[in-house]
């Protein structure tokens, strides 16, 4: 079973073949991703790297958490699943929906009519 690794506070410098070799001194790497912004694209200063077994993941976030790579503090530890519906925007796996808001609407003194 493969283990996520959270790898923050990267310089932009930092690659996924840089990622993965200095991972790779601890364990097999399973995957190592480099976080990049789609329109610069330029890197968003953290990553992810899956490992093969806790034991090996233990030991990388042991040893790298809080070394300094080109100056900065890296921060390494397990990445949290990510939570459902954090995204930003009124969009949801539902649809848009006005439900939440009673202002909207024909009849409820949203645009069209309601209360005066």
């Amino acid at each position: 079973m493969s283990v996520k690794i959270y790898v923050g506070n990267l310089p932009f410098s930092v690659t996924d073949a840089i990622l993965e070799s200095n991972f790779a001194e601890f364990g097999r790497v399973s995957k190592a991703k480099v976080m990049m912004d789609r329109e610069s694209g330029r890197s968003k200063g953290f990553a992810f790297v899956e490992m093969a077994s806790a034991e090996v993941a233990q030991a990388a976030i042991t040893a790298l958490n809080g070394m300094s790579v080109d100056g900065r503090s890296i921060v390494v530890n397990l990445a949290r699943p990510r939570e459902e519906g954090s995204g930003s925007g009124g969009y949801s796996a539902a649809g848009y929906s006005t439900a939440k808001r009673s202002d909207v609407g024909y009849g409820n003194g949203g645009f069209g009519g309601g209360r005066y």
